[in-house]
């Protein structure tokens, strides 16, 4: 594996960590929110653990990629870590 390939894998294994971890803080305050804002929090949720796995597979993806292949894979893994983050932050900022 490319050491590009590898730094890329690598960062992505930590950031979807950094996610889970994320998530089950709101999980968390879920559980103590107020019944309209718990409904609202658990929609996030449910959104997050989706693109969570969309990022997920993309990783897989890359992890399986030879090292010819893995920088046409790049794009759309990079693609889907950015709308998880963005998503985690916005529901962190909202709900955190």
């Amino acid at each position: 594996m490319k050491e590009q390939h590898k730094a890329l894998v690598d960062k992505m294994d930590a950031q979807i960590e950094k996610t889970r971890a994320e998530v089950t803080k709101l999980k968390a305050n879920a559980k103590e929110a107020q019944a309209d804002a718990r409904i609202e929090l658990q929609k996030q949720i449910d959104e997050l653990d989706a693109k969570r796995a969309q990022a997920e597979e993309r990783l897989d993806e890359l992890k399986k990629a030879g090292d010819d292949a893995w920088e046409d894979l790049k794009s759309g893994a990079e693609t889907a870590w950015k709308s998880l983050a963005e998503s985690v932050t916005t529901a962190s900022q909202r709900f955190g």
